[in-house]
């Protein structure tokens, strides 16, 4: 996605997106960052904070238009990030939220890692937890016939969040993403590939692509990667679907014949001094 200031046409694009997706045969669907709405900062997005609901309404339209859309194409569906309010009337948490083909809620997740950061080579600085709550527990739940983990851009950077996930029987990683221009360059495709190669598990890594009417830019670069560490499926930028098979037969194999996380050993570290 390229999402925008004005909601209406990001619901719009959503809308049509997933159908298409249905129409080729998708079971599961991710979507990216911010989805429905894409600021300049993020604190553009506290005025459209939804408190969590299992039937939602038009006082939460982001959390309508996931379920409805769930329902309507018979989908899993993982809704990128969805602000929710907290206890601060400040901040607001960052929601991943998961939806069964039968329109429930059935898992939320609350983005760990907060990007606080200033871009090297002059880039922009960021300071995520101005306006976000960060989350506290990791999430893995059952849907489309697999364990999902959770994850939301940031948290890419950190690999015990994924090998936690993987150690829980996560086979599939779902991850939202708006990876900035210039990281993205630098860093996108080969963290997305290392966690899935290091747990021997798939990613689905939706990722805003382009330059949004907020001013910002993303990088894009949405892809679908095996537990081999294999592409199976990208768009460089821009609104559109990829849709890819995930055998996980042959996954489950794969951890058989080339058992790397049973061959993981506790390390005690011995430090020396002067």
């Amino acid at each position: 996605m390229v999402s925008g200031t004005v909601p209406d046409d990001n619901f719009r694009a959503v809308t049509e997106m997933l159908a298409e997706a249905a129409a080729s045969g998708a079971q599961l669907a991710v979507l990216p960052e911010n989805f429905a709405f894409m600021g300049r900062s993020e604190r553009e997005r506290l005025p459209y904070a939804e408190t969590v609901v299992s039937q939602p309404t038009q006082e939460q339209p982001m959390q309508a238009l996931l379920q409805q859309q769930a329902r309507h194409n018979g989908l899993w569906l993982i809704g990128g990030t969805v602000p929710v309010t907290s206890a601060e009337h400040d901040r607001v948490y960052s929601a991943m939220l998961v939806y069964a083909p039968d329109g429930r809620l059935v898992a939320r997740y609350d983005k760990i890692h907060l990007f606080d950061v200033d871009v090297p080579a002059g880039g922009p600085s960021y300071r995520e937890s101005q306006s976000t709550v960060a989350g506290d527990s990791a999430v893995v739940c059952a849907g489309a016939g697999t364990q999902i983990g959770l994850s939301i851009c940031y948290d890419l950077r950190f690999p015990e969040l994924f090998r936690t996930m993987t150690m829980a029987g996560t086979e599939v990683f779902a991850l939202g993403s708006a990876f900035t221009a210039t990281t993205g360059a630098a860093h996108w495709e080969p963290l997305v590939r290392t966690r899935a190669i290091e747990n021997q598990a798939a990613v689905i890594a939706a990722c805003q692509g382009g330059e949004h009417d907020g001013g910002r830019e993303t990088f894009g670069r949405t892809m679908i990667v095996d537990g081999w560490g294999t592409i199976l499926a990208m768009r460089e930028q821009g609104e559109g679907v990829i849709v890819a098979d995930i055998d996980l037969a042959a996954q489950r194999q794969l951890r058989k014949t080339f058992p790397v996380l049973e061959h993981r050993r506790a390390i005690e570290v011995k430090k020396t001094h002067d």
